[in-house]
C-alpha cells in the first residue's frame, strides 16, 4: 500500500486544484469532488505504483478526468430526462468568475469543454492535452479554437443581456 503519509502529503497539496479543475469540465461540485476522492482512493490501492509516479498530481487528475469522461458517457443514455442543476456552492479555491465561466462552459459540447479546463484551469500545454486525451495535437487546437469561439459568444451574449 502507498505510505499514508506521502498521500495526505498530495492531497494537501493539490486536492482543492485538482477539484477546481474537474469542476471546470463537470460543472458539477459534487461530481468534481466524486471524482477527485475516487482518484485518491486509487492512488492508495496503486500501492508503491503511486509512490514511484514522477509528477503525482498529473497522475491524479488523469484518473480523475477518466472517471468524470466514463460517468458522462454512461449519462449520455439519460440526457432525455432534462439537464443537470449544477449547484454553484462555494469549493475553496474557486472565485465568482470561475462558477459562471463553468456555467457558460456548460453548454458547450463535452470536448471542448474538456480541452478549455485543461489549458486554462490546469495550465496544461497543447501537446500536454494531446498525450492525456490520446489526441492529435490539432485536434486539441481545433477543439480549443471551436470553444473559444462558442464561450466567447455565450459570454459575449450574457454580457450584452446585462448591459442591454
Amino acid at each position: 500500500m502507498a505510505d499514508s503519509g506521502y498521500v495526505r502529503e498530495v492531497y494537501e497539496a493539490s486536492y482543492r486544484r485538482l477539484v477546481a479543475q474537474a469542476y471546470a469540465v463537470t460543472g458539477d461540485r459534487t461530481e468534481a469532488e466524486d471524482a477527485v476522492q475516487e482518484a485518491f482512493a486509487r492512488a492508495v490501492a496503486a500501492g508503491d505504483r503511486f509512490g514511484r509516479v514522477d509528477n503525482p498530481e498529473a497522475w491524479l487528475r488523469t484518473v480523475a478526468l477518466n472517471v468524470v469522461r466514463r460517468r458522462w458517457r454512461r449519462s449520455r443514455m439519460f440526457r432525455s430526462l432534462g439537464p443537470r442543476i449544477a449547484s454553484p456552492a462555494e469549493v475553496p479555491g474557486i472565485s465568482e468568475d470561475h462558477v459562471a465561466v463553468v456555467q457558460a462552459m456548460r453548454s458547450l459540447p463535452f470536448q471542448q469543454r474538456e480541452v478549455l479546463a485543461l489549458f486554462y484551469v490546469a495550465d496544461l500545454s497543447v501537446q500536454e492535452i494531446a498525450t492525456m486525451l490520446g489526441v492529435a495535437s490539432g485536434t486539441v487546437k481545433s477543439r480549443l479554437n471551436r470553444g473559444r469561439a462558442a464561450l466567447g459568444a455565450l459570454v459575449g451574449a450574457n454580457v450584452e443581456a446585462d448591459h442591454g
